[in-house]
């Protein structure tokens, strides 16, 4: 894709997206469904007049990064230990009842083993680009929840970078003893990559920070920097790049000018999360849906059904209250980014059938548009229809 492409792709997504959202907010709908109704329509799939969708995917990627960063500049190291601690007994077992709700389905429907296998580690993850773009940040409630969130979703995180290094370990067809000394390295990276971002906050960038404050330019591109540079070096260590944009957000949270940057890296953040949204609808063959209408059907139903009654009663056994599990469990409601990752790397690697990657892509989108009605027309969220509802 050449510069003038990029261009005229970029004019007819933005365009569009504007035309699409005022669309949206006349008829009442959530804006993130028409981002991806945007795609649908002028991707490969609707009338191709944007083609390259895996450019624009992986930039859109950055949105994703940024909004990990983000989050992790509202929080406090102190606060997200004792949350992960809570988290994790939740995490564990939720992520073993709906990989065995998946895996379920699939054998249920005729699907293989090992593809029944993959479809069941697809369904263990939430949307973490659903579940914090749709979350206030401003009310303490909501805080909770956030922190909350963000215990889980990281977990989620680990849990992904697992399943990836087993398809792309099975796909090389390495044996278990590498593998598993891949996977013990990327775990130890994660403490490795968190000591050594809180010595170069600490002796880096605070020093810098306090010297060139009042150059606000300055501080717009050392976060940016901080920010990339972080999620790059966890690619590195066998890590994702939204954890250490997360940790890289995090171990600056303590600084006086942490909320500034918040404030300003927003707008970039929404500019990428829109590219993001117009991937995935352009990524979807809606025509290939036929293959596996009932199998996504059944498997959409109980991932909105199942994973909010799941999240509540997981929750409350934590001690949390039940209108705060409620809330947590319809806002994880959903399949996740990674579910269509996992797809796209065992299809990509020969690993599971056609059908089965459908199967996944198919209910990973419907699960994001229904979740997003649900969240956005009941709940609290900074882009809700309803004045009563709308929170920053």
């Amino acid at each position: 894709m050449d510069s003038s492409a990029i261009t005229f792709s970029f004019f007819l997504i933005f365009s569009g997206a504007a035309l699409f959202a005022t669309l949206a907010l006349y008829t009442r709908q959530p804006l993130i469904i028409a981002y991806i109704a945007l795609g649908a329509c002028i991707g490969p799939f609707g009338v191709s007049l944007v083609s390259d969708t895996k450019l624009l995917g992986d930039i859109g990627h950055v949105g994703i990064i940024f909004l990990l960063f983000l989050l992790g500049l509202d929080m406090q190291p102190q606060a997200l230990w004792a949350t992960l601690r809570k988290s994790t007994v939740v995490a564990i077992f939720s992520s073993a009842i709906f990989m065995g709700m998946g895996v379920a389905v699939a054998l249920l429907f005729g699907f293989s083993r090992v593809d029944s296998l993959v479809i069941g580690a697809a369904m263990m993850f939430s949307s973490t680009i659903i579940g914090i773009k749709l979350l206030p940040t401003t009310v303490l409630h909501h805080r909770h929840i956030g922190e909350l969130m963000i215990g889980l979703l990281l977990f989620q995180d680990l849990l992904a970078i697992i399943v990836l290094m087993v398809l792309f370990s099975a796909a090389e067809g390495s044996d278990a003893g590498g593998m598993a000394k891949e996977l013990t390295l990327s775990l130890l990276g994660l403490p490795l990559l968190a000591g050594g971002a809180l010595l170069v906050v600490r002796y880096v960038l605070l020093p810098l920070i306090a010297r060139f404050d009042r150059f606000h330019e300055y501080i717009f591109l050392l976060a940016i920097g901080w920010c990339l540079g972080l999620a790059e070096c966890a690619n590195l260590l066998g890590l994702s790049e939204e954890i250490g944009a997360f940790i890289a957000g995090i171990t600056i949270a303590t600084s006086p000018i942490s909320q500034y940057i918040a404030v300003n890296l927003k707008p970039l953040r929404d500019f990428f999360l829109i590219l993001f949204f117009f991937s995935v609808g352009a990524r979807f063959d809606f025509a290939l849906v036929g293959e596996v209408w009932a199998p996504a059907l059944l498997l959409s139903l109980l991932v909105l059904g199942l994973k909010p009654v799941v999240y509540r009663f997981l929750l409350k056994g934590v001690s949390e209250k039940r209108t705060l599990a409620w809330d947590l469990g319809f806002r994880l409601g959903q399949a996740s980014e990674f579910s269509l990752l996992i797809a796209y790397v065992a299809i990509g690697n020969a690993l599971i059938s056609e059908q089965a990657s459908l199967l996944i892509q198919a209910t990973t989108i419907i699960t994001l548009l229904a979740s997003s009605y649900i969240v956005v027309l009941n709940y609290p969220t900074p882009i809700a229809i309803s004045d009563r509802l709308r929170r920053d």
